[in-house]
């Protein structure tokens, strides 16, 4: 096949206008191309208002490529490359590995495990997508929180109530094998070739039980509410974990693929010596504008033609970074306390993005020089200060929240104004300062005026803060050698909760490749 790169098309057109790019740039006829593939689609609203919509396709052709190749003499055009991921042999038989923690690292290591013949033992401290998703949206109705079941535990693991964001900055073979499982599980095709592509709540609901199911009928066992609480070991090799219940599972291997809320399985392992150390992240607020304004901001006008804008927005300061992080257009900013009597916020939205508003988390990096607390487990310990005088605030899990005009300007807000928070069960009108560390607040204030110099209307007054984000990536990493395995041997710690990914996708890359250093170890 052949590779076109760059081929640009006005968002009022057709696919079907690739085929006739297509031939265009190759110098040959329409009829000549046997099939057309799309491999990426992105947006250019460089020169707004005419943004254009740019395709890379694969064409095989019913000819000679090699002939049209050297005919057109195109920069554009490439022969297309071959990148396909190999599951390993299977090893049928053998002591069954378990997994623990059923999020995207946990899920794809399992997949891979199970593929291998090795029927791993998923356990999951959370309910299956189903039951989590009533008592999730109990709890946005009536702040009532379940600790064991919510948007930060239970099948899918966080990832699950978010965007479903499957772009990454890691160039790995195996993310185009991991899309096309998604899609296989019920995704729409179009994450194959957006380049930013995303799955949306609703449907991951959906997808992460159909992948759940492809595990089972490989032989693999996943059980939910079925919390890891202990590690068992002879020497400095594991020999079995024990659950909450007090049942004893025999394993010599296990994947450690918690998510970066299991804090009462941090202190578990940091009480019994596996080597931990903090690591920086950040923290900060969720940031709300209408969709539309964002869309006349990145497009130059409303263009129905184009799917909801979104942005990235990135200021260094002096003494730290600002950035904006899981970006959801159309989207809700929505509850995700997992600890009673602490407020965490965090950004979702549908497949169709069709919401009113636009979020984004809105956050500050944090080094682990300026915890409160200097040992492995101080930023956790400071995201959970955080949380507390959040709720201390609101006096519930209302969500603390101010207009960016005030929060400016140094009043504290009544009320909205043309921006209306999305955030369920509903937020308390407050300042800010009141529950962010100064640290935070001031690199905030900081940026906000910078940041609206490059997506105007970023700084609007009316635009709303909803606080705390804390939970954007792990304060801590467990430490892991090059065989991955951690100070006790037969744990592998993979995944965003042992600090090692940033999102779905590197996630669930992070746990295949894991499952692959242990069908290596056992070969």
């Amino acid at each position: 096949m052949l590779r076109i790169r760059d081929i640009s098309i006005a968002p009022e057109h057709d696919q079907s206008v690739l085929l006739y790019e297509a031939s265009r740039i190759l110098g040959i006829s329409a009829s000549e191309i046997r099939s057309l593939q799309l491999v990426r689609k992105s947006i250019d609203a460089r020169k707004k208002p005419q943004v254009r919509v740019i395709y890379t396709v694969d064409v095989a052709l019913k000819g000679s490529e090699n002939k049209v190749l050297k005919r057109c003499r195109s920069s554009r055009v490439s022969p297309a490359p071959v990148n396909r991921y190999r599951i390993p042999a299977a090893q049928p038989g053998g002591e069954r590995p378990v997994v623990i923690g059923f999020g995207p690292a946990g899920m794809f290591a399992a997949l891979v495990l199970a593929l291998a013949g090795r029927r791993p033992i998923v356990l999951e401290r959370g309910e299956d997508a189903l039951t989590r998703h009533r008592k999730v949206e109990a709890f946005f109705k009536t702040g009532k929180l379940d600790p064991r079941s919510n948007v930060q535990f239970g099948e899918g693991g966080a990832g699950t109530f978010s965007d479903g964001k499957l772009n990454t900055g890691v160039n790995n073979p195996r993310i185009g094998w991991i899309l096309k499982q998604f899609v296989a599980a019920g995704a729409r095709e179009e994450i194959l070739f957006d380049a930013k592509p995303h799955v949306g709540t609703d449907v991951l609901l959906e997808v992460v039980q159909n992948l759940r199911k492809r595990i089972e009928s490989l032989g693999g066992e996943v059980r939910f509410c079925s919390q890891v609480t202990a590690l068992e070991s002879q020497g400095d090799h594991l020999t079995g974990v024990r659950l909450e219940s007090g049942e004893r599972i025999p394993c010599r291997q296990a994947v450690l693929a918690i998510g970066h809320s299991a804090r009462d399985t941090f202190e578990m392992l940091h009480s019994i010596g596996i080597t931990m150390e903090p690591k920086p992240f950040a923290m900060g607020v969720r940031i709300e504008h209408s969709q539309k304004s964002i869309d006349r901001a990145q497009y130059g006008e409303e263009n129905p033609s184009l799917p909801p804008a979104d942005y990235k927005l990135v200021q260094h300061l002096d003494d730290g970074t600002v950035y904006t992080f899981c970006m959801c257009p159309g989207g809700y900013v929505v509850a995700a306390a997992s600890e009673e009597g602490r407020v965490v916020t965090n950004g979702m939205s549908y497949a169709d993005r069709d919401g009113e508003n636009a979020n984004a988390a809105l956050l500050v990096t944090v080094n682990p020089e300026i915890f409160p607390d200097p040992g492995p487990l101080g930023g956790m310990y400071w995201q959970r200060e955080i949380e507390e005088a959040a709720y201390r605030v609101s006096g519930s899990y209302l969500a603390p929240a101010q207009k960016v005009g005030d929060f400016l300007t140094g009043r504290e807000s009544s009320g909205p104004g043309s921006v209306k928070p999305t955030y369920r069960p509903g937020v308390r009108w407050t300042d800010l300062h009141k529950c962010l560390p100064k640290h935070i607040t001031d690199a905030l204030a900081k940026a906000l005026p910078k940041l609206d110099d490059r997506l105007r209307g970023f700084a609007d007054p009316d635009a709303v803060l909803t606080a705390p984000e804390t939970r954007s990536s792990s304060p801590v990493r467990i430490v892991r050698d090059e065989t991955r395995q951690s100070s006790l041997r037969g744990l592998y710690p993979t995944g965003e909760g042992a600090g090692y990914a940033g999102g779905i996708m590197s996630a669930a890359v992070d746990g295949m490749m894991t499952a692959e250093a242990i069908l290596q170890e056992t070969i």
